[in-house]
């Protein structure tokens, strides 16, 4: 079977844009560099095209229910035009998968659109309708991620980029992880402030078929996927299928820094296992360090004590573009994750000295 292609496929490509498989598609990595793109969303405004991301859509009388048995927050804090980020976890609580939750305007009952990653929605569709079913939910699910295209605009000037498109829009009235439909150059989208840079921004999700229009209609730089990797890096933002994986990297929660996540006041699969995990402490925790010596670590390297002796793992690592300097995430024993304690990074083999800092690596 192909790599899917998002619909701007041929638009990047003739923007002079490399390409890499990520989660099933082929998805621009780069147009002029990756350090260029980093710097344009630090400094100015970039736009990704994050079409790959699934996209699932859940109404009816039970909708409501079936979102807050499936995922870890509280979805019946969501008021139309809410949204927010969440975990999907297993029985055991280990993570399947990390999403945001939005609660669409009401139409007969309440309508839930929820994100998870690239090439995640045949697997989400059918654990949402598998559940439903045992449970006896009357609600309806539908995998809508090749109906819509996403965009996320992103850094200090995004807020001027969009409502220029938008101009009828009072987007910058928004607060963080609030939505609305918006007219975009002519076309419905939903327009929410979120992101994935740790900066001001936007996500817009438009049909299919307009993605063209409004793509164009967004003034800021063309980014890929290697900017976006090295910008949510700098902030500690996981990554699905290498911070955490239910099978290479299984981690719950707690473990990954995103316990303010679960509300265990709710119900909902994987709970009791991790009420009991929050009652007796995690072992082990997601951190991020940085290299004192030269070497870049990635993905894999095992880190070590002072001792030399292993005592975890890099699931991320880059060169900072914003500090030029070599940074990584990764997960050690709980008593090694305070700030400047030392470890070390075994990078190709040999040791380089690191110390632990607690994400976001910049202000």
């Amino acid at each position: 079977m192909g790599l899917r292609k998002p619909p701007l496929y041929d638009v990047h490509a003739d923007a002079g844009a490399t390409f890499t498989e990520f989660g099933g598609w082929d998805m621009p990595v780069e147009y002029d560099s990756i350090k260029a793109e980093h710097a344009a969303v630090r400094e100015s405004a970039g736009i990704f095209d994050v079409s790959h991301m699934s996209e699932l859509e859940v109404s009816g009388p039970d909708a409501t229910a079936l979102m807050q048995r499936l995922t870890t927050n509280d979805v019946t804090a969501l008021e139309p035009g809410d949204s927010q980020y969440s975990a999907i976890v297993n029985d055991e609580g280990v993570i399947v998968d990390d999403t945001v939750v939005y609660r669409l305007p009401d139409r007969d009952e309440r309508v839930y659109l929820f994100i998870p990653n690239a090439g995640h929605d045949e697997e989400m569709y059918d654990r949402w309708t598998s559940f439903r079913d045992e449970w006896d939910l009357d609600a309806t699910v539908e995998d809508v991620t090749e109906e819509w295209a996403m965009f996320a605009v992103q850094g200090p000037d995004a807020l001027g980029s969009v409502t220029d498109a938008a101009p009828d829009a009072a987007l910058g009235d928004l607060s963080k992880f609030q939505a609305t439909f918006a007219d975009v150059a002519g076309v419905e989208c939903w327009v929410a402030r979120t992101g994935y840079t740790g900066e001001d921004g936007f996500e817009v999700l438009c049909p299919w078929d307009d993605a063209e229009t409004v793509w164009a209609a967004l003034d800021a730089t063309p980014c890929g996927l290697g900017s976006r990797d090295t910008l949510r890096m700098e902030m500690g933002y996981l990554l699905s299928g290498q911070d955490f994986d239910p099978e290479t990297e299984p981690r719950t929660p707690y473990e990954a820094g995103i316990g303010f996540v679960v509300d265990l006041d709710t119900e909902f699969v994987g709970r009791d296992a991790l009420e009991r995990q929050r009652e007796a402490g995690v072992e082990e925790t997601f951190v991020g360090f940085t290299l004192l010596d030269r070497g870049v670590p990635r993905h894999g390297y095992d880190i070590a004590d002072a001792d030399g002796e292993v005592i975890g793992v890099v699931t991320s690592g880059t060169m900072s573009p914003t500090l030029s300097e070599p940074i990584g995430l990764g997960y050690v024993p709980v008593e090694y994750a305070d700030d400047e304690t030392e470890i070390s990074v075994l990078v190709r083999g040999r040791e380089k000295r690191a110390v632990i800092v607690t994400p976001p690596f910049i202000n």
